[in-house]
């Protein structure tokens, strides 16, 4: 690789990092060529994107852009390394756990997880970052909390409103 290219390569991660703010890092040494693209179509198919880099092409761009920022994911960049970009942070440890389960494996492991500057690290964290709720999901529950008090309180509106309207319907009715 020429150093045009690997400035090319340096300058391409450099891109997406700066468009994620969520991205894993995982080790998919021991795949074989057939289960590394269908781990590649899985991830197309949710709206990850995957690239493969050398590790050193990798910290070096991460240190250009902020190399105190990333610091936490520079212990991960080892063996044969797998980026995996998302705007979702859950949907890469989604597809991870999903891909074991269909080839009842271990692979590919799970080295780091860079989610909104939090870094999480091992692959003990995987099981974690499958239960993070996403933005939406929480601005969803946060909406529904304040919307139930609300729908209690017109409901017992209505139900005295209805029992008003029924007594008084009942009180000439008797009176006749």
């Amino acid at each position: 690789m020429t150093k045009d290219q690997k400035n090319e390569v340096i300058e391409l991660l450099k891109g997406k990092f700066s468009q994620y703010n969520n991205f894993y890092i995982a080790d998919t040494e021991s795949l074989s060529v057939e289960q590394v693209g269908k781990l590649r179509r899985e991830c197309f198919s949710k709206q990850v994107e995957m690239k493969v880099a050398k590790n050193t092409l990798i910290k070096k761009a991460l240190e250009s852009l902020d190399a105190e920022k990333y610091s936490g994911v520079y212990e991960a960049l080892n063996k044969v390394t797998a980026l995996m970009f998302s705007e979702n942070p859950k949907e890469p440890a989604l597809i991870i756990s999903s891909f074991r389960k269909a080839n009842n494996g271990e692979k590919p492991v799970l080295k780091a997880a860079f989610i909104n500057g939090d870094v999480y690290t091992g692959d003990n964290q995987l099981k974690a970052l499958t239960q993070i709720k996403t933005k939406n999901e929480l601005i969803g529950e946060v909406i529904g909390l304040l919307q139930s008090p609300a729908k209690r309180v017109l409901a017992a509106l209505l139900h005295h409103h209805e029992q008003k309207a029924g007594g008084a319907e009942a009180t000439p009715a008797a009176a006749e």
